[in-house]
């Protein structure tokens, strides 16, 4: 037993060694070392600006510092550059840490991948990316992790709903894309949705079509099912009315023939109707069933054995519009090993639980505050209500002794 451990700890280890992190940051205090904020929309003064810090809440003061957006109803947009690489032939996993404590209503959470070649100055929602990865909400409607992937200057978007958190605490989420075309995505390590490329993205043209020049013939008979000419409907069929007087209906007592006509009883649904009459069904001896339209190989299709594959990848970006600000991205990843990446994730289990404890201190606090208002704002109300009531009374007493005033004279 002792030696099996020892064995999967070592495997482990070399796994490690041979990992190859192209890009890792914490957000330290040095990070704008490395980011540039882009001047996109700063000219019609709709550019956000980011900040830097732990939030309102956090598990640790100094290590869950990161970017905030600090702005509502603002464009975003920063990236960080690092030296080119391509995942051919190896895992490509993108992962990263977002919060929102703002309670977001309406905004993206989600990062991209880019190349080397991009212009950082100018970064902005035209872009082109390889991958779009993350949470996007808006309302009730839109709550999913979305996962684009650019293949021949289209952008991609997955067939598959994938769900993202909501709440107001960290989460980390996790895309893993293999060099055998499969992908896995993760949140905070728990697999949300996984599979083929080909299945879940449109990233080739269909094998075949239907025949174009194909044409369903005209004596072609797909009616299943014909009357049954031996049916013949009934004489006394239509002789039972469809409605009948109701026969628990009685002529009111005031009612005036003369005045008010001959009294009729309401009509009433006739239990004894059997609905319009059918003929009954039997099969039918010239049916050859469904037209199939036959297909045709693809002339458009062009097979791609590598759609996981992107030659230059060299930068991320953070490209975003909030209505609520408040996000705050912090630990991201970029590296062709799956342990790198889960053993990077400690970063947020080691202090989720402090974190969430001064969420709901914090939560419980502000409740507290709002029942307080509501409390004071009632009471203010009532003695207001109490005032205008003893004004009504006075006004009365003035009336009073004003009424006896002239009665004496």
């Amino acid at each position: 037993m002792r030696v099996t451990l020892t064995l999967v700890c070592l495997v482990a280890l070399l796994s490690l060694a041979a990992a190859t992190v192209h890009f890792k940051e914490t957000f330290d205090s040095s990070w704008e070392s490395r980011w540039v904020q882009s001047d996109w929309k700063k000219s019609d003064g709709t550019a956000g600006k980011w900040t830097y810090g732990a939030g309102p809440f956090y598990g640790d003061a100094e290590a869950d510092k990161g970017l905030i957006t600090s702005q509502d109803a603002r464009f975003y947009a920063i990236s960080s550059k690092f030296p080119s690489f391509s995942n051919e032939g190896k895992d490509l996993v993108l992962q990263f840490q977002v919060r929102f404590p703002q309670k977001i209503d309406c905004g993206g959470g989600y990062i991209k991948l880019l190349d080397s070649k991009y212009d950082q100055k100018h970064f902005c929602g035209d872009t082109p990316y390889h991958i779009m990865f993350g949470p996007d909400i808006c309302g009730t409607s839109t709550r999913r992790t979305h996962v684009i992937f650019t293949f021949e200057g289209k952008n991609l978007l997955t067939k598959k709903e994938i769900r993202c958190e909501t709440d107001e605490l960290s989460h980390v989420y996790t895309l893993i894309v293999h060099p055998d075309n499969t992908y896995e995505v993760r949140v905070d390590g728990e697999k949300r949705e996984g599979g083929s490329l080909y299945d879940h993205w449109d990233f080739l043209l269909p094998k075949t079509i239907k025949d174009p020049s194909a044409k369903k013939p005209s004596d072609w008979v797909d009616q299943a099912t014909i009357d049954d000419p031996s049916d013949v409907k009934p004489a006394d069929f239509d002789q039972v009315p469809r409605e009948i007087p109701d026969p628990s209906s009685e002529k009111p007592t005031d009612w005036d023939d003369e005045g008010d006509g001959e009294w009729e009883a309401p009509m009433i649904p006739n239990p004894e109707w059997k609905g319009e009459w059918k003929a009954k069904q039997i099969p039918n001896p010239a049916y050859k069933g469904a037209w199939v339209h036959p297909e045709i190989a693809n002339p458009d299709f062009v097979e791609h054995k590598d759609v996981y594959k992107y030659s230059d990848i060299g930068g991320v970006g953070i490209e975003i519009w909030q209505v609520k600000a408040g996000t705050i991205y912090d630990n991201i990843i970029v590296t062709d090993n799956v342990a790198e990446a889960e053993a990077f994730a400690e970063t947020y289990t080691k202090h989720k639980a402090a974190e969430k404890k001064m969420f709901e201190a914090a939560d419980e606090k502000k409740k507290e505050e709002e029942k307080k208002q509501r409390e004071t704002v009632e009471e203010e109300r009532n003695k207001q209500d109490s005032k205008d009531g003893g004004s009504d009374d006075n006004e009365e007493e003035e009336e009073d002794d004003d009424k006896g005033t002239h009665d004496d004279l």
